[in-house]
């Protein structure tokens, strides 16, 4: 039986999933109440294993050299230029041009699974296009101090797998399975999404969830005092030296890839309910649960490692005897402001806000509307940074179930706010598995058919909450005003299929319909240019130890040239892993990779001279392997005989 009609006879969704996949469903929380005014509930129901499927089967003869997996996305922009930076309470790109953060939340990274909720019922590339093709511009991807703590050591945690059907040419997230049939890890999948952002014009930020990986971590208010076991078998105790130590890696790690562009220090600091043992204070004390201090050294440790990421500072619950949302009070920054020694140019505050179905709160209790919202609530909590010009915002989590009432009025209330005042937001959340708020997804399913040549060719079907997405989501996306075209941030990739790229937008748009903040109003843009003037193409990989031998083989002939840069078989300038990649591509699929291929970044002559560096005459996996070898210390130079 093939997976779709599987997916149509289960009698629930649930039930499909723990029949095909032995998911265990797990709702972690009912009700929680939050001192003062402040009560919330967050659900998270889970699954216990992530689907990953089969073994990528390769046409022909493919070398396969320390197993690896390899996921190219075709001209991308790898010229690292994408960083933003802030200016009074507007966010601009190198040149000066404003942008508009508008996107969604996609948690998982953060739980027990490790990997991001419904990869078990979709393919990563199908999602993350579709995600690109909705307009969403940037992904809020919540995670654990544990994780990156995993991370850092080098031994990241594995993430559940299944295979569909047990079938090992089944085509459902091969990316995410390496030749020998094992699966990828926490951050391999971390780094495939990555690329598949890049691929799709998506960029993406970190927000540390939760001190350990817990389903229902975020109960927990404060950035410190969790301990879990590490992947190295200690016992480890999350302090705030760690919990910097971590950021400051992961930023480190990738500093050199834009499009993972900011970290979210720590989700909604709260009281002492959840199990802290202290409230998370906002003033100018040196006190360990001083959120303001922490947030200031955190913030030190990451620009040291990265001057260009942003830093995301959300709120504490109260100040002052003022109660907020979890995260949402921004009342001390006026008091005391939090100031990195580079300066505040990469600083944006991070409130939440939520709705009356989520919780009831005094200022729902009459007939609402924008100003009295402003009074009694927004305006002094959150909103005074952007009406006096003071930094940006952006609204980390708001969303929430569709009720015919409040909620719904709230929904649009805030999302006409955040237009009017360019306020960059993100969606909670992508997944319906919210318990509170649900998602902008109602349902994900895998289908796979077998085409004339028998070949099984498989598909995401992802079911929106279309009058959700429609009437609250999509007028608060960046897009040009009248052709409403989706805008990007990157400034070669368009966003998804319907989007443009953020250098199109400021070369051929803003002088001319400009976009959906100021109500249109047209604007001068300059267009970022890279060194080089063209885009590229980037390459991700995951690997094992285990070597196969090569069976195909391109033979070169050209002639010597003097000052070759040996193993740089993509003649980039320098000698890397994607060298090695493409003399892959190139023994794989020389129609599409080889010399004559008809990508735009085959491998050329010259290039499969550079890449000839094993000593015997011809193109083979061999070189690859050298190139590999030499990247490791195993030789000190190329070629080696």
């Amino acid at each position: 039986m093939l997976l779709d009609d599987f997916v149509k006879n289960a009698e629930t969704i649930d039930n499909f999933r723990f029949k095909c996949y032995n998911i265990v469903n797990i709702s972690i929380l009912d009700k929680y109440t939050v001192r003062g005014e402040i009560k919330m509930k967050k659900l998270a129901r889970s699954a216990a294993a992530l689907v990953s499927a089969a073994a990528l089967a390769l046409t022909g003869a493919a070398p396969c050299l320390g197993q690896t997996t390899v996921m190219t996305a075709n001209a991308v922009d790898t010229n690292n230029d994408d960083w933003l930076h802030a200016k009074g309470s507007r966010l601009y790109d190198m040149n000066g041009n404003e942008v508009w953060l508008t996107g969604a939340n996609w948690f998982g990274f953060n739980c027990t699974e490790c990997v991001p909720h419904y990869l078990w019922s979709g393919d990563i590339d199908d999602m993350v296009k579709d995600i690109a093709d909705r307009g969403v511009n940037v992904l809020r991807l919540p995670v654990s101090t544990e994780l990156l703590y995993n991370w850092m050591i080098g031994d990241p945690d594995p993430i559940g797998s299944v295979n569909p059907n047990d079938d090992p040419s089944y085509p459902f997230n091969i990316d995410l399975i390496n030749p020998d049939g094992s699966i990828a890890n926490s951050q391999q999948t971390f780094d495939v999404l990555l690329a598949k952002c890049k691929q799709y014009g998506v960029k993406a930020f970190i927000d540390i969830h939760s001190p350990e990986s817990n389903n229902s971590g975020h109960n927990y208010g404060i950035w410190y005092g969790k301990s879990f076991k590490g992947r190295d078998g200690k016992n480890v105790e999350v302090t705030t030296d760690l919990w910097i130590e971590t950021l400051a890696w992961c930023a480190d790690h990738y500093k050199n890839d834009d499009t993972l562009i900011g970290f979210d220090l720590k989700n909604e600091p709260h009281s002492t309910y959840g199990g802290a043992p202290v409230d998370a204070i906002w003033d100018d004390s040196d006190k360990p649960n001083n959120w303001k201090k922490a947030a200031e050294d955190c913030a030190d440790a990451i620009l040291a490692k990265n001057p260009h990421a942003l830093i995301l500072i959300e709120g504490v619950e109260g100040f002052e005897g003022h109660g907020a949302w979890w995260g949402g009070n921004l009342r001390g920054v006026a008091k005391y402001p939090v100031m990195p020694k580079a300066g505040t140019s990469q600083i944006v505050y991070s409130p939440h806000d939520y709705g009356p179905v989520v919780s009831q709160q005094t200022w729902f209790e009459k007939n609402f509307t924008e100003e009295t919202l402003l009074d009694d609530y927004w305006r002094d909590t959150w909103a005074y940074l952007v009406e006096k010009d003071m930094y940006p915002l952006l609204i980390g989590e708001w969303g929430g179930r569709l009720d015919g009432g409040k909620n719904e009025q709230w929904l649009g209330l805030i999302r006409d706010y955040m237009i009017k005042n360019h306020i960059n937001h993100t969606f909670w959340c992508l997944n319906d598995d919210s318990g509170d708020t649900g998602g902008l997804w109602k349902d994900i399913r895998f289908s796979a058919t077998a085409g004339a040549d028998g070949k099984i060719e498989g598909n995401t079907m992802i079911i929106w909450d279309e009058e959700k997405y429609e009437t609250y989501y999509y007028p608060a996306i960046w897009k040009t005003q009248k052709s409403k075209k989706f805008i990007g941030l990157d400034h070669q990739v368009a966003l998804g299929k319907n989007g443009i790229s953020l250098n199109e937008f400021y070369s051929s748009y803003a002088s001319s319909e400009g976009s959906n903040i100021d109500n249109g109003k047209t604007s001068s843009g300059t267009p970022v240019v890279s060194e080089s003037g063209t885009t590229t193409t980037t390459t991700v990989t995951t690997t094992s130890n285990t070597s196969t031998s090569t069976t195909s083989t391109t033979s070169t002939s050209v002639s010597t040239v003097s000052n070759r840069l040996y193993g740089d078989a993509n003649l980039s300038g320098d000698v890397d892993l994607a060298d090695a990649i493409l003399i892959m591509q190139a023994l794989a699929n020389p129609n599409k990779y080889g010399q004559n291929g008809t990508d735009a970044h085959h491998i050329t002559e010259e290039g499969a001279a550079c890449g000839d560096v094993d000593g015997e005459k011809g193109l083979t996996g061999d070189d690859a392997m050298v190139i590999q070898m030499k990247l490791i210390g195993k030789y000190d130079k190329l070629p080696i005989a």
